[in-house]
């Protein structure tokens, strides 16, 4: 939980069906989206005299900003709400925040006794036994620190991440004891002002005090300890399915033990120790209460992605990072690659999963950032800048560290690689400066970051106070207006064309359908930008924003207007322009207009009778089935297939159309994970000369045809949408219907 950087450690129109009716703006459509996308570039939105239009030729001050882009069906995936926790958040703010998960972890709680309400503060603070403060002591167990940090998240609607010892010692009573006693091992360093008898540990000359006696402080504890405290906490607030403590960190940070606890534990933990002390409290836990989750290794930092405790004592002292000691114990694997392997390996073997979480802590490595200030524009701009290693495979960490960090991705390659299941936690980090509007921002754009790269779980380290710039990060994603007003929770591709300009992250909010988008200003100067929406059709949209201008308030600005462009293939469906002041953070929320849904079904015929070849002959026929009518040019279909390994690109074509190939626009889209049965699918739209469904009609045929570009085979009977070749259409429910990118008919893989 601190920040060390001293020691080296080592990702569309309208008319009749049958008879296409004429669209005044057809004929031009390519060119009026194009002009429409350079007048809104320019800050100026087309349809009005300069003097009458919703937005204003940019001030001149402001910058040219970078294109920006959302796209409401693409890359979805749902967001976490546990990536926007904390650790040790009052009850407050917590509560003003609706927060999802807060955890009580650091040093301290790698020992503490539940049952004399008693932590040791360690290095922290001179070894000490430090009982916390507890009204009714004589009723304890009942109404431990612990429990009032469980009570009050019950009262918040937090879920509770509670920390066990693998460490092995807990503090022996409720008393005032210290690791290293000047009476007993002789004059110190530092002692304690307030315990003269309490040394830090260092001699005068600056050497170790060695041979100590753990009892001093501790007693022994173990499996059983663990078993006996969470029956406690099961006794009075059920178990993690009833309603209980849902998670359990198996420590905190034990790869540095022999720093943060050498009073108890001198040497580093080896990685066998650390994988048995894990066996060992993770079985406890999952016995005590099987639908609690665990997190491990929980890691200090970067180097404890490849080196074991043992490793980084030892070559803390000796410079060994090359050849650490423990390498060969652990098959010349880095340690967190091993870790996982070795949970998987006592699942597999005895059935229980003793590691639900990968949790690693991480906190940027260069000097001044995490736990810094903001008075320093140069670190201030290295703090924005450093968000990059959450996800970035081309940004070099500026630190000792010095290389690519990639840290989220990394941990999903990781789990997937060796313990498939598993999800991925960061329970300690800090960008630092959350006492001001750098420190904002930057918080801002990593949990924008921890959404959209699909971590699972997040606390900070430390929250910031209420009034701070740093809460109004959280209250940007969790509270922007005052009325619960949320982020939404199903991440959609987002892009900027400059993203350490500007940072643009989006989402779906489940609970009404609105899109979401938050937009960063990290360049320091004003940018205005183009926005572009696909997916929703629009006319405005609600705009909250945090900025320099006022730290103390979330300002609820006027309505951004949104030109919707005429539709054409590969438009956007809105349009508009945006002046962004520096140092801001700005929400867009774009409610779902409510729509009046057709009934739709697609027919499908197959025309390829060799399902081995290497083309797909798709006929499709999208039939009206009752409802309201509607412009074809807002619907698309989708066939689903895969590409059976190949990473040629697929071409498409529409040999015949009862409505005219000019009026269908194809495209392959790949997936940027393969599904059952699809890696991509054929997308099929139509322009504005389409036409409307209405009543009983239909598109009519449109025979389609598909080919990789190497034309190497293309199997069809594993794909999705694939029926046999037939000799007439029939009802395909795999082939599914789009109205404005929302899903109205048929089943995705």
């Amino acid at each position: 939980m601190r920040h060390r950087s001293s020691v080296p450690r080592h990702p569309f129109g309208s008319a009749s069906t049958r008879a296409p009716r004429r669209s005044r703006a057809a004929p031009s459509a390519r060119t009026s989206v194009m002009l429409a996308v350079a007048l809104l570039a320019a800050g100026l939105p087309p349809g009005a005299p300069a003097s009458a239009r919703p937005g204003s030729a940019p001030p001149a001050a402001s910058a040219v900003g970078p294109a920006l882009e959302v796209d409401l069906t693409a890359d979805r995936q749902p967001i976490s709400p546990h990536v926007y926790g904390m650790n040790f958040a009052d009850e407050a703010l917590a509560d003003e925040l609706d927060l999802p998960v807060r955890r009580w972890g650091g040093n301290a709680t790698t020992r503490y006794h539940y049952r004399y309400d008693t932590t040791n503060r360690a290095s922290d603070w001179f070894f000490e036994n430090i009982a916390e403060a507890n009204d009714d002591p004589g009723a304890l167990p009942d109404g431990s620190t612990t429990d009032r940090f469980v009570e009050q998240d019950r009262r918040t609607g937090a879920d509770t991440i509670l920390t066990v010892p693998l460490i092995g010692w807990a503090p022996k009573a409720r008393d005032g004891s210290c690791g290293f006693s000047v009476a007993k091992y002789g004059p110190q360093q530092r002692t304690d002002e307030w315990r003269p008898d309490c040394g830090n540990g260092l001699r005068p000359d600056g050497t170790q005090v060695t041979g100590n006696d753990p009892l001093d402080t501790s007693v022994p504890v173990g499996g059983a300890y663990v078993r006996d405290w969470i029956g406690h906490l099961t006794s009075r607030y059920g178990t993690a399915a009833e309603g209980g403590v849902p998670f359990y960190s198996l420590d905190n940070e034990p790869d540095i033990w022999h720093s943060t606890h050498r009073d108890v534990h001198p040497l580093g933990a080896s990685a066998a120790e650390l994988r048995d002390r894990a066996y060992e409290i993770g079985a406890a836990v999952k016995a005590a209460d099987p639908s609690a989750a665990t997190l491990g290794p929980v890691g200090w930092g970067w180097t404890s992605w490849d080196y074991s405790g043992l490793d980084q004592e030892t070559c803390g002292r000796t410079g060994c990072w090359a050849d650490p000691p423990d390498r060969e114990a652990r098959d010349g694997l880095p340690f967190t690659t091993w870790y996982l392997r070795e949970m998987k390996r006592y699942a597999d073997e005895h059935g229980v999963r003793v590691l639900d979480y990968f949790d690693m802590h991480f906190y940027p490595q260069a000097p001044g950032v995490a736990f810094g200030n903001g008075s320093d524009p140069a670190t201030n701009a290295l703090r924005l800048r450093s968000t990059r290693s959450l996800w970035d495979p081309s940004y070099l960490d500026e630190s000792w560290i010095n290389t690519q960090v990639r840290l989220v991705p990394r941990m999903r390659e990781a789990v997937a690689a060796n313990y498939p299941g598993t999800k991925t936690a960061i329970t300690e980090y800090n960008w630092g400066a959350l006492d001001h509007v750098n420190g904002a921002l930057t918080q801002a754009d990593v949990l924008g970051i921890f959404g959209r790269e699909g971590l699972d779980l997040a606390t900070l380290w430390a929250p910031p106070s209420a009034d701070q710039p740093g809460a109004y990060a959280f209250r940007m994603y969790r509270n922007y207006d005052g009325a619960g007003g949320r982020f939404g929770d199903v991440a959609v591709r987002a892009t900027s064309a400059d993203r350490e300009k500007i940072s643009v992250y989006g989402a779906e909010r489940s609970t009404d359908g609105a899109l979401t988008l938050m937009v960063v200003n990290k360049s320091g100067v004003d940018q205005t930008s183009s926005v572009s929406v696909r997916g929703r059709f629009a006319r405005q949209a609600k705009v909250y924003q945090y900025s320099v201008a006022d730290l103390t308030s979330i300002a609820h600005l006027p309505d951004q207007p949104i030109m919707v462009p005429p539709p054409y293939a590969g438009a956007p469906n809105g349009l508009f322009s945006r002046t962004f002041p520096a140092d801001s953070v700005t929400l867009f929320v774009i409610e779902k207009p409510p729509v009046a849904v057709p009934s739709v079904a697609v027919a499908h015929q197959n025309f390829d009778w060799s399902p081995t070849d290497n083309q797909l002959k798709p006929g499709l026929r999208l039939d009206h089935l009752g409802g309201v009518p509607v412009e074809l040019s807002r619907l698309t279909l989708r066939y689903w297939f895969t590409r059976d390994g190949g990473t040629a690109s697929v071409n498409v074509w529409c040999d015949w159309a009862e409505i005219g190939c000019a009026n269908v626009t194809r495209r392959i889209v790949a997936l940027p994970a393969a599904r059952p049965g699809a890696d991509g699918y054929l997308e099929v739209g139509f322009t504005t000369d389409a036409g409307t469904l209405s009543g009983s009609d239909g598109t009519g045929p449109i025979k389609l045809r598909a080919a990789r570009a190497d034309w190497a085979p293309l199997p069809e009977s594993n794909d999705h949408s694939w029926l046999p070749a037939a000799t007439s259409y029939a009802v395909n429910p795999r082939v599914t219907v789009y109205l404005d990118g929302t899903r109205i008919a048929g089943t995705e893989p």
